[in-house]
């Protein structure tokens, strides 16, 4: 299969699965009356479900597959690990302190960008102290372990939380928060998730020749004229942008940037700069999809998107190491 081909199928897979995420949900309604009041004005319950409802919905299934398939793409690419994801830097850990610390403090009730902005500040100093710990000379394991160690510290700080906090009300919304989902998110989401996530696109797609010529090493990178630690602040800033706007928006979803860009490797002659833009398509259509099983699977029960993703990510995890035994 051609390259070109490959992004082909991988576009139309997305239109289709955009299309059915508008036309599927809880109210049933006829594809002709759905797309008519989607597009053809008028007021009424259908015109404002479809436009204020499933339409923000749909689009943001799109932003937050496109942001964790191109990370994913992209931490594989610089630390050449395939079992490597955006979690490895810790920044969904960071962002989702951000926004348990908003919900437990009842900053998240004070306007209605505070949760997501909130997020958004937690994720930003994950990445201050990335870049910290991992100095200006720091190679690839520093920055792993500089990842590790700060993810570690936002997961305990978020335990932490949940364990101190007085409210029951407060905590049960944050572990649903936690868990990620699609449901009952509006165009201010979208909005306030877009530009922060399209600068992280942008960072993310000018790495791909870096990422191509890391493949013969760090030395070898180097010496074929890319700076490695410029890469490596690009890469940081990039999948922070993308990453840290997702969990912002949606809650933790996690595997999409782990199971996409290792299904579609063999597909891109294992080139990283061509699996950039695959792993980003291949994303927007696993979590659109996901976000469709979960309306079909259980209607009446809310089952949430990061739920269902940890259940079809863990399996395919699994069957990576399995595959990787007793490989050097």
């Amino acid at each position: 299969m051609t390259y070109k081909l490959l992004l082909s199928l991988l576009g139309l897979t997305v239109v289709a699965l955009f299309t059915a995420s508008l036309l599927i949900g809880v109210a049933d309604q006829p594809v002709g009356a759905s797309l008519s009041a989607l597009f053809g004005g008028g007021e009424g319950p259908l015109p404002m479900v479809m436009r204020e409802i499933r339409l923000p919905r749909a689009i943001l299934g799109i932003m937050v597959g496109v942001s964790l398939g191109l990370s994913g793409a992209a931490m594989q690419g610089f630390l050449r690990n395939p079992l490597a994801e955006p979690g490895v830097i810790g920044i969904s850990a960071s962002a989702a302190l951000g926004a348990v610390l908003a919900l437990q403090t009842g900053f998240a009730t004070t306007f209605a960008l505070a949760l997501p902005l909130s997020a958004l500040i937690g994720a930003g100093g994950c990445v201050a102290l990335i870049l910290l710990l991992a100095g200006r000379g720091g190679g690839t394991l520093t920055l792993i372990l500089a990842g590790i160690a700060v993810s570690a510290l936002a997961s305990a700080l978020t335990a932490l939380v949940l364990n101190l906090s007085p409210n029951p009300f407060a905590a049960n919304e944050i572990i649903f928060w936690m868990m990620g989902s699609l449901a009952d998110r509006s165009f201010t989401h979208v909005w306030t998730a877009l530009p922060v996530m399209a600068m992280g696109w942008v960072l993310l797609s000018l790495t791909g020749r870096g990422l191509d010529r890391l493949t013969l090493g760090e030395e070898a990178a180097a010496s074929m004229g890319t700076d490695v630690k410029r890469l490596r602040l690009m890469l940081v800033i990039g999948v922070s942008a993308a990453v840290g706007a997702a969990t912002a928006v949606v809650g933790a979803v996690g595997f999409v940037g782990l199971v996409v860009p290792h299904l579609l490797r063999p597909l891109v002659g294992a080139r990283p700069a061509r699996l950039l833009f695959a792993s980003a398509l291949g994303g927007a259509a696993l979590v659109l999809a996901a976000d469709i099983a979960v309306r079909l699977v259980l209607p009446g029960r809310d089952l949430k998107l990061g739920v269902l993703m940890a259940l079809i990510g863990a399996p395919v995890f699994f069957h990576l190491i399995w595959r990787m035994r007793g490989r050097t």
